[in-house]
């Protein structure tokens, strides 16, 4: 822990769904699985389920300021839950599965209401929003078998993600409000690409013969992917890179569309897709071929970075 790392807690139902929305994201340094809010110091799992604690089960997050946002992380927060659901989440009903966002300073506190009044007025819901703006208090952490149970137990964990409803509800609820502002934000072509995984034509798009200095920016989050330094002509038609700038900011998944057998590569923030990468790269530079959809991505010119607040990038152009 330094001085300028800050905490975030977040209630939103079961701890084990609440980690991996934040964990592994760039400026994160430690997602916890816990309990807080209630009278009664160090608690078992046991005792908070019994709702007779005051506590909720909560996650605190460590993250450094300097590269994410307290407001982001709070927007993160709303997408991971329903906010009109007063006794509970989802299939997990009780008090200790009730929603809260924690602050630890005014500032926070500002944040949270800010935010929650913008949920408010947004429409989406024609219900209250009951999450509470709440001061935190103590935090105990959950016992070892809970932490970061995504990772540890992942068959388990994506059933009960699923069972429990709240797969169903993010889908239909914020990822169609999403869809529906990303329709406004980008062009045809970018929505294409980007939210029904499509691909655009070769040598028919706005970086496949781009070669200046700069950097490959996310066109949806705005983090940085690729860098010129890593791009190549692998003469297929589309920006080609050897690596990713943040092995962090790039997810794969397996894709047996269009009966073949590809990996898939997709920005970890936007969750947005981006290409596919091929293992017939230069060998010199560890022969990965990272194939990227120009509408996925904005460029940045190394000259525009500084402006564009990119300054800390500019490392990758010092000889």
């Amino acid at each position: 822990m330094t001085n300028n790392y800050e905490k975030a807690t977040f209630a939103g139902g079961c701890f084990w769904c609440m980690v991996e929305p934040f964990d592994e994201r760039p400026g994160i340094i430690e997602v916890l699985s816990g309990y807080t809010g209630g009278t009664v110091e160090n608690p078992t799992y046991e005792e908070v389920c019994s709702n007779t604690t005051g506590h909720v089960e909560a996650v605190q997050i460590t993250f450094d300021p300097s590269i994410v946002s307290y407001k982001s992380l709070v927007d993160l927060f709303w997408r991971q839950i329903d906010p009109t659901d007063d006794g509970g989440q989802f299939h997990d009903r009780g008090e200790s599965y009730k929603t809260a966002i924690f602050y630890h300073n005014d500032k926070q506190r500002e944040i949270a209401l800010k935010s929650k009044e913008e949920i408010e007025n947004s429409g989406i819901f024609s219900k209250p929003i009951v999450t509470e703006i709440r001061k935190a208090k103590a935090f105990y952490p959950a016992e070892d078998y809970h932490q970061y149970f995504y990772k540890r137990n992942r068959d388990h964990y994506e059933a009960y993600k699923h069972g429990s409803g709240r797969v169903d509800f993010i889908e239909k609820v914020w990822k169609k409000e999403e869809k529906e502002k990303l329709k406004e934000k980008l062009t045809p072509m970018q929505y294409h690409v980007t939210q029904e995984d499509g691909t655009e034509p070769p040598y028919q798009n706005e970086y496949w013969d781009e070669f200046r200095d700069g950097i490959y920016v996310d066109i949806i989050s705005g983090k940085v992917l690729f860098s010129s330094k890593d791009k190549y002509d692998a003469q297929c038609g589309w920006p080609s890179f050897t690596r990713p700038v943040h092995d962090k900011e790039i997810t794969e998944h397996l894709d047996r569309s269009h009966g073949m057998i590809r990996t898939e590569v997709r920005s970890k923030t936007a969750d947005a897709h981006l290409g596919h990468v091929f293992p017939d790269g230069p060998q010199e530079e560890g022969g990965l071929r990272y194939c990227i959809n120009s509408a996925a991505l904005r460029f940045i010119p190394k000259e525009k970075m500084e402006e564009e607040g990119y300054g800390e990038y500019l490392y990758l152009f010092e000889e």
